[in-house]
């Protein structure tokens, strides 16, 4: 393998300038995209709290991850499963 001498890297006024400008423009364009997130957060929360129908936070929660629970049949086979005593 081959040594070199380390080469010099040097930073100029204008390259400085660049990155601050572009950093700037990130930071704003990621402020941006926070406050919508936040507003569309708000929004739905307001049509879930104003919406007519009303659902539990278990039912909520099972249709976010999508889960349909079956309705369990009454009597005393329910409870002991296909024993019968």
């Amino acid at each position: 393998m081959l040594r070199r001498k380390p080469t010099r890297l040097e930073l100029k006024l204008d390259d400085i300038e660049e990155f601050e400008s572009i950093r700037k423009d990130l930071e704003s364009r990621k402020k941006q995209r926070e406050e919508a997130e936040v507003a569309a957060a708000g929004e739905e929360a307001a049509a879930m709290a104003l919406g007519a129908e009303h659902k539990s936070r278990e039912q909520m929660i099972n249709d976010r991850i999508g889960y349909k629970p079956q309705p369990k049949a009454p009597g005393r086979a329910a409870h002991f499963g296909t024993f019968e005593f």
